[in-house]
């Protein structure tokens, strides 16, 4: 669908209609195999949608160990699937899916030998009624948690956009609690919650001699595991564990209750987990989920054919549960610049950056999510640090809502805002750029606030600014960019076509320094992904079904 015409971008109509078209075609290429792929997050995904959670006998990862010990690195029977198997194996053993997977864990079952079992028809059909049971039984839960919360909130009433949202910073379920409660209280709309690393992920970074807390070379911070001391006691889960969030959301609503406002509920996926986060927002009520496959592939490493194939997973889950998507600003790829050993340009990086943001908000439409229910950073916060930056910031913001103009837009303070104590730098200059370029109406979802003793007066200050800004928007309508940002924007939108373009063209090659080490032709987790060779899908039938969906 072409643009055309933009009143804020004058001159720009053509370009700007020429990189949404490159974009499509980039995710029209991508989407197919995507989705005709799986991997070991999502069979573990599987597992957790067939009711197998928790940790086995050792301290371990259930759904994890069952995988590593049946499918490990056989591509084979990556491509073939846990689903048959497994439900083989419960119907033989007239077992549960909890109990089957820790006789798998210890070793007292082989899976194998259930999969030979499916050669014989009869047995197959047993099987494949049995993981369509728990999959219907799965997609219910789902439909249920979805229910509950749309009568909570016709219930409790939902707070305008902009919501004023914040970061959890304990990340042990009893400091976490407290802390929502009280956030809650002090007039947040929304908390976010961050998902331990997987231990996946965690392995495969240490063999690539990084360790969590490090900052890899796109600049991303990678976050090692959510914990604590008292983490692993079992009364006192991670705050990001599907145990732990399932208590949060009930501390959540019993505070959103006695305010009577309804709460929002945010995580953010960490990489190679994405399937296993849909799982967990699907089941526990999860209102906002942080994924962007194009920062674990810039960011993390992360081999891109596997972080499409899991988003795409993702996405049908994310679509049946009704959460909102989160695409972020920020991915920085300065690999070209290194190689072609020139100065990375602040408008080049953004370019890039904005790039990336459109094809992860197509990919995302492409799995069926309506544009209102996939959230978009207005601009990069490290934009912030840059001369100029307030000219800059508002040509970003104009060329997101020309672009993707049905996608609201969400502005995340930067976590390592400098000058906070003497009111200069990140600090001081980041809440004056948002509060004088806030679209209004629903064009802006969220802004979301660092956590600290000043929150009620950040979050008030916030709201305060957000109303200016529609009055403002009423009384003096904002015209066309200029000057700077003018500049800017047409920089910004020529490195952005430059990016999708190259990426048609070379692959991720174009933008992604060589890898090295014994993942020459992949990035990480590029060897557990594969075609899907199974043709029985109980996903897509339970999501498929007929029944009625939940309202949105």
């Amino acid at each position: 669908m072409a643009i055309s015409v933009s009143p804020d971008l004058p001159g720009l109509g053509p370009d700007l209609d020429r990189l949404r078209e490159a974009a499509a075609r980039l995710v029209a290429a991508w989407a197919e195999p995507a989705r005709r792929s799986t991997s070991v997050g999502q069979e573990r995904a599987i597992l957790r949608l067939f009711g197998v959670d928790g940790l086995d006998a050792e301290g371990r990862p259930l759904a994890a160990e069952v995988i590593d010990r049946y499918i490990g690195r056989s591509s084979e029977r990556l491509g073939r699937g846990i689903s048959l198997p497994f439900a083989m194996g419960l119907v033989e053993y007239d077992s549960t899916p909890r109990q089957l997977a820790l006789d798998i864990a210890s070793g007292a079952v082989d899976l194998a030998m259930e999969a030979e079992l499916l050669r014989e028809p009869a047995r197959r059909a047993r099987a494949e009624a049995e993981a369509r049971r728990l999959m219907d039984l799965a997609v219910a839960r789902i439909d249920a948690n979805r229910t509950a919360g749309l009568e909570l909130v016709d219930m409790l009433g939902r707070a305008p956009w902009p919501w004023v949202g914040t970061q959890v910073v304990g990340t042990t379920v009893r400091p976490a609690a407290d802390e929502i409660s009280a956030l809650v209280h002090q007039g947040a709309d929304l908390v976010r919650v961050d998902v331990p690393m997987g231990r996946e992920l965690l392995t495969r970074l240490r063999q690539a001699g990084v360790e969590p807390g490090q900052r890899v070379a796109s600049g991303i911070w990678v976050q090692g595991p959510a914990t604590a001391p008292g983490a692993d006691l079992p009364d006192d889960p991670p705050a990001g564990s599907q145990r732990g969030l399932a208590a949060l959301r009930h501390v959540l609503d019993e505070s959103a209750a006695e305010r009577r406002r309804y709460v929002q509920l945010a995580i953010v996926s960490p990489g190679l987990a994405s399937p296993e986060a849909a799982v967990v927002a699907a089941f526990e009520r999860i209102d906002l989920v942080d994924s962007d496959p194009m920062v674990e592939i810039v960011g993390v490493g992360v081999d891109p054919d596997r972080a499409l194939a899991d988003r795409a997973f993702a996405g049908r889950l994310h679509l049946r549960a009704g959460s909102l998507v989160r695409i972020g600003a920020d991915p920085l790829v300065v690999a070209p610049d290194l190689i072609a050993g020139i100065p990375s340009y602040p408008d080049t990086r953004v370019g890039r950056a904005l790039a990336l943001q459109v094809v992860a908000a197509l990919f995302s439409r492409d799995d069926g999510l309506p544009a209102e229910r996939v959230l978009i950073a207005g601009f990069p916060a490290w934009l912030v640090d840059e001369t100029e930056s307030a000219s800059r910031a508002a040509a970003e913001v104009a060329l997101r809502r020309a672009i993707l103009p049905d996608h609201p837009l969400t502005f995340d303070e930067p976590v390592d805002a400098a000058g906070r104590d003497d009111g200069t730098g990140m600090a001081a200059t980041w809440p004056a750029i948002v509060g004088a370029l806030m679209p209004v109406g629903d064009a802006t979802a969220l802004v979301t606030r660092l956590p600290g003793p000043g929150f009620p007066n950040v979050a008030r200050a916030t709201r305060a600014a957000a109303a200016v800004a529609e009055e403002i928007a009423r009384a003096a309508p904002r015209g066309p960019l200029v000057g700077r940002a003018l500049d800017h924007a047409q920089a910004s939108l020529a490195a952005a076509i430059e990016t999708v373009e190259s990426l048609q063209a070379a692959g991720w090659g174009a933008l992604l320094a060589e890898p090295s080490g014994d993942d020459q032709e992949m990035g990480i987790g590029g060897d557990a992904v594969a075609t899907r060779t199974e043709a029985f899908d109980p996903i897509g039938a339970a999501l498929a079904a007929s029944e009625e969906r939940p309202s949105a």
